[in-house]
């Protein structure tokens, strides 16, 4: 008999080597974790932890049969293999047919047949959390193989011999995907369940998966999910996908604090977002993002919902909201009004606003630089004519694409030339017939050959090797100028614009020459 001191130095623990943040973040989460002592062990294992880490979702959380749907058989002749293919997925247990091996001609088609299946399966994980578990088989050998975890959870110096081993702290669907990637070297993966298939990837060390899941995310990234997913991607290490959405929520701002992702982001990632010096966004948009996710924090916190509790849990990210900088109005009729600012706060920044002798503030009181817009200009010269460049509600379009993602801003038009004149002007981007952004304004043009820079409500973000629309309908004087020696590809700083002509052109404006000028964007 050995005492339980003896059997637990002799017991295997794994820990994830991620950044000691999230190691406290998962201790402060859950008071029943306990801490492995590995003091006086000599192993050369890479650890491996099975915190848990809660992977927020809105969608509800897909099972097995979600992700890897039944398909028909093609053909006839398939039928018993599709048959032995479904019998595994939906896991029920043997395969009867005595020779299903000669069914499929390769080593990898026959390994995938026992993925999910109970078919000489070693081992047993109870995957989820406690009332939400699932019992999935394995194959040591197989596991093994396919990630060096299990190779020193089963073959290792200090493996232990379990026929069951519970893993609370990954999903049953993110596990059977890393398990499928294993089995049958294929990658499923679905937006609901990415996020935490790359946490078992990390996990069980299977880089390549890992690398699939950041390339699912950067693909899928939006303003919508940009604040959720720079929070994921601190905590993952994934310095790529983190640079990916610092560069969307700059350009995309506004959008992407008024998601509802915004709200559910940690306090660390809400101070860095509110630190950021090229935040592309009016500052009234941030205090009113920073208010909304006070009101989240409280209840996750079970705080009442008091003007008070919203301040504590801001606490000194409060003081990163530039309120000084604000347009007046904006602050007299929102900051002002919140309730949020003592009403020291309040006297002294109206008297910032009014006073020749400015009071000292905690609140920073230098403007953000936001972003810079880049323009790239299309044409080696303009001109006029008495009878050109003449509108009557028809539409100026041209195609382009771009070697790089972008954040279309908005357009450079021409004006009159006829004097100064007054337009509007209904701008429009779209790919394939979908229209992506939109917007109708007013520009005025002083009658000189100078281009009019007229904007979207929110910037568009453009993905590279893909041709869009860009069209504007105007009205105002006829008489404008109008672009001439149009270039097909213009090098604007990093970025490469390819021109070709629209077939939503009703007026004339070609890659040659016309209207639209200019595209106005981040990068």
């Amino acid at each position: 008999m050995v005492d339980d001191k003896e059997k637990n130095m002799k017991c295997l623990t794994f820990f994830l080597m991620l950044p000691e943040t999230v190691k406290n973040r998962s201790k402060k989460s859950s008071k029943t974790n306990t801490s492995s002592s590995n003091s006086g062990s000599s192993s050369k294992l890479p650890p491996v932890c099975y915190e848990i880490i809660t992977l927020k979702t809105k969608k509800k959380k897909k099972m097995a049969a979600d992700i890897f749907p039944r398909k028909k058989p093609a053909n006839s002749s398939s039928t018993t293999v599709q048959q032995y293919h479904q019998q595994n997925l939906s896991n029920n247990n043997l395969i009867p047919a005595p020779n299903w091996q000669g069914l499929y001609p390769t080593i990898r088609e026959r390994n995938a047949v026992m993925f999910n299946n109970d078919l000489m399966a070693d081992v047993h994980f109870v995957v989820g959390p406690p009332g939400g578990t699932q019992r999935l088989p394995g194959h040591k050998y197989v596991l093994a193989v396919g990630s060096s975890v299990f190779h020193a959870m089963f073959y290792g110096e200090l493996a232990e011999d379990k026929d069951e081993i519970r893993i609370p702290d990954v999903e049953p669907a993110a596990f059977l995907a890393m398990l499928k990637y294993i089995y049958c070297d294929e990658i499923d993966l679905a937006a609901d369940t990415v996020l935490a298939t790359l946490y078992a990837a990390k996990k069980y060390i299977v880089p390549h998966l890992a690398r699939a899941c950041v390339n699912f995310l950067e693909t899928s990234l939006s303003a919508k999910n940009a604040c959720v997913l720079l929070s994921q991607s601190c905590l993952f290490e994934e310095p790529d996908l983190t640079q990916r959405c610092w560069e969307v929520i700059d350009a995309q701002a506004e959008l992407a604090l008024k998601s509802e992702g915004f709200c559910d982001i940690d306090f660390q990632t809400l101070e860095s977002i509110l630190r950021r010096e090229t935040l592309n966004a009016k500052e009234i948009v941030v205090f009113e993002a920073a208010l909304n996710w006070a009101e989240v924090e409280c209840q996750r916190q079970d705080l009442a919902l008091s003007i008070e509790n919203k301040r504590k849990v801001l606490g000194k990210a409060l003081y990163l909201i530039r309120i000084p900088t604000m347009a007046l109005d904006d602050f007299a009729n929102g900051a002002a009004q919140s309730g949020v600012l003592t009403l020291n706060e309040t006297n002294d920044i109206f008297l910032w606003y009014t006073a020749a002798k400015k009071p000292e503030l905690q609140f920073v009181s230098k403007a953000r630089k936001g972003l810079v817009p880049q323009r790239c200009h299309r044409f080696q010269s303009c001109a006029y004519r008495s009878n050109q460049w003449r509108y009557r509600g028809r539409c100026d379009s041209i195609q382009f694409a771009v070697d790089k993602r972008v954040f279309i801003a908005g357009f450079g038009l021409y004006g009159s030339s006829c004097g100064s004149a007054e337009y509007s002007a209904k701008i429009e981007l779209k790919r394939q017939g979908v229209v992506l952004g939109q917007n109708l304004s007013k520009y005025f043009s002083d009658g000189s050959s100078n281009t009019f820079p007229v904007w979207f409500e929110y910037p568009v973000q453009i993905e590279p090797d893909t041709f869009y629309t860009a069209s504007v309908i105007l009205d105002g004087n006829e008489l404008s100028y109008f672009g001439q020696e149009g270039m097909t590809e213009v090098q604007c700083g990093k970025v490469t614009v390819q021109f070709q002509c629209s077939s939503d052109s009703t007026n004339g404006t070609g890659v040659q020459g016309g209207q639209i000028p200019e595209l106005i964007f981040y990068a």
